[in-house]
C-alpha cells in the first residue's frame, strides 16, 4: 500500500518555527515531485512549496517567501517543510502530495488540488499569537 504520512505539526507562538515531514512508505519518492500545501477553513487550498523529484528546484509561493524551506532526503524517503517566523495567517491544515513536473505547476496544481499522486492526510498547525 502506497502511503504519505505527514507530521510535524502542532501549536506554536508566532513568530516560531516548526518542521513538518513528509514519509512515503511503499513507494519511493526518488520518482517524484513534491507539493506542500495549506487548506484553513473556509479558505481555498493554497500550493506552499514544492520541491522537484531530485531535490534541484524548489518554489515557494509568496506567502511563505523567505520563511517557507522545502527539502528532501531521498535516502529517507522523506520530504521536509521548515517553517520559520509563523505568522497568525499560517494556521491550516498542511499536506504533501506527489505530482509530476516542475515545482512551480506542482504549486499550481496544489491550489486546485489537482496533483496527480498520491495525497497524506494533513498535519494541523496552530499560531498563537
Amino acid at each position: 500500500q502506497e502511503l504519505l504520512v505527514e507530521s510535524g505539526g502542532g501549536l506554536v507562538q508566532a513568530g516560531g518555527s516548526l518542521r513538518l515531514s513528509c514519509t512515503a512508505s511503499g513507494f519511493k519518492l526518488d520518482d517524484w515531485a513534491i507539493g506542500w500545501f495549506r487548506q484553513a477553513p473556509g479558505k481555498k487550498s493554497e500550493g506552499v512549496s514544492c520541491i522537484s523529484d531530485r531535490g534541484g528546484r524548489t518554489y515557494d509561493a509568496d506567502s511563505g517567501k523567505g520563511r517557507f524551506n522545502v527539502s528532501r532526503d531521498n535516502a529517507k524517503n522523506t520530504v521536509y517543510l521548515q517553517m520559520n517566523s509563523l505568522k497568525p495567517e499560517d494556521p491550516a491544515v498542511y499536506y504533501c502530495a506527489t505530482d509530476v513536473g516542475v515545482p512551480a505547476d506542482v504549486c499550481r496544481a496544489a491550489n486546485t488540488r489537482t496533483l496527480v499522486g498520491s495525497w497524506g492526510q494533513g498535519t494541523q498547525v496552530t499560531v498563537s499569537s
